[in-house]
């Protein structure tokens, strides 16, 4: 199976192309085979009046079809449970309150099921629900019990639709929005290409309005958004703005997957066939390679039940020299964890790891505090986090 989307001619140059030019080293298809994970928002997949928007899923699902026939695996990340289940419930809007979302994502999420079924069957499709929870990636268990439900799938010519069971999220142990989700089972798949289509043309250097406001075509790099304003909330019925899916698309592309964030409207144009249009959406070029299932894991799905701080130099060693966590590094240490929980390790300026740490936390307040009384500490030799253990964190975009 190809690993990248092919490029077609000239060389990488620097900086976030924006406008209307076309750009040579953008690709300008797709590589044949190349597995595809599609994100589908809640704004995309309902009408105006709230209900569910039946002409967009079945557009979707022969594209989807059609993607199938030409040799492509196609995941589908759906949205939509909460916002199908509002006019049936007679919700106006979406609830704030946890246990209406999940009422509205319990009468919704059948009803979104049935409708993603009956539109594929029409193009010969088998269509396989997955319902995800924090616990199914969090768990390093069941994180490889779903990879394996999804290779499965996929051998047998099916189109996993997947959705967070928010019928069961709570907002300590959720997922937080089918962005995060869709960039996690891109890690899942081992993903050569996210497609996140929303309701705008990708990325603009300003909110869509703002005078001089201009589209991006292209990124390169994650210092390539310097300066890029991604603030602002998503629709009534979504969760997410442009600000979750940028994050998602530099974890993506941090692991290996190329993204593209578009509108909807331009699905059929996009998906249709194997060229992508210079002048529609956002594509991110990856900027890492596609990781051991392990790291990804650690950096992405795991659940931490800690911070451990660490100086300058230590995050330098971790980040530049790929080296492991020592003791003397350590600045602070935060939450109550046993040896062998995963934390995170954040720098003077941002979190820049995550890890399996070989020290309890109780272990590691004890080093500290006998550094700063001065007196001999405790005789501890071996790494807070062995390399083998850790997994960096890509900077990602913030408001």
């Amino acid at each position: 199976m190809s690993r990248a989307p092919s490029r077609q001619d000239g060389g990488v140059g620097s900086g976030a192309d924006s406008g209307t030019t076309a750009h040579r080293d953008r690709p300008e298809s797709l590589a044949p085979g190349a597995r595809v994970v599609i994100k589908v928002g809640s704004s995309s997949l309902t009408r105006p009046d709230g209900g569910l928007d039946l002409n967009r899923i079945d557009i979707i699902a022969g594209l989807t079809a059609g993607m199938r026939r030409r040799g492509h695996d196609v995941i589908l990340v759906t949205s939509g449970a909460v916002a199908a289940g509002l006019t049936p419930l007679g919700l106006e809007t979406r609830p704030q309150e946890l246990r209406l979302l999940q009422a509205a994502a319990s009468v919704g999420q059948g009803n979104l099921m049935a409708r993603w079924q009956t539109a594929m069957s029409a193009y010969g499709v088998v269509a396989a629900q997955v319902l995800l929870t924090a616990q199914d990636v969090a768990v390093r268990s069941h994180y490889r019990t779903v990879r394996a439900t999804f290779d499965a799938l996929l051998s047998l010519g099916a189109v996993p639709i997947v959705n967070e069971n928010d019928a069961v999220a709570t907002d300590e142990f959720s997922l937080g929005d089918n962005d995060h989700l869709a960039a996690l089972v891109s890690h899942l798949v081992t993903a050569d290409v996210l497609v996140l289509l929303t309701d705008v043309d990708g990325l603009w250097t300003a909110r869509p309005g703002t005078p001089g406001a201009r589209p991006i075509r292209h990124v390169r790099r994650p210092a390539d958004l310097e300066g890029v304003s991604v603030s602002g909330r998503g629709s009534q019925v979504g969760t997410g703005g442009m600000t979750t899916k940028v994050q998602a698309a530099t974890i993506s592309c941090a692991s290996g997957t190329a993204t593209l964030i578009a509108s909807a409207d331009d699905a059929a144009a996009l998906l249709a066939g194997p060229d992508l249009p210079a002048q529609v959406g956002t594509w991110f070029d990856p900027t890492g390679p596609h990781r051991p299932s392990r790291r990804l894991w650690i950096a992405h799905a795991s659940m931490p039940e800690g911070r451990i701080l660490v100086d300058q130099g230590a995050a330098r060693a971790l980040t530049v020299g790929k080296k492991s966590l020592l003791l003397p590094g350590v600045t602070a240490v935060s939450g109550d964890f046993e040896s062998g929980a995963v934390v995170d390790i954040v720098g003077p300026e941002r979190a820049v790891a995550r890890g399996i740490c070989r020290y309890s936390a109780a272990e590691l307040g004890e080093v500290l505090a006998a550094r700063a009384a001065g007196t001999p500490a405790p005789d501890h030799v071996a790494p807070v986090v062995h390399r083998d253990d850790l997994a960096e964190l890509p900077r990602t975009a913030g408001a």
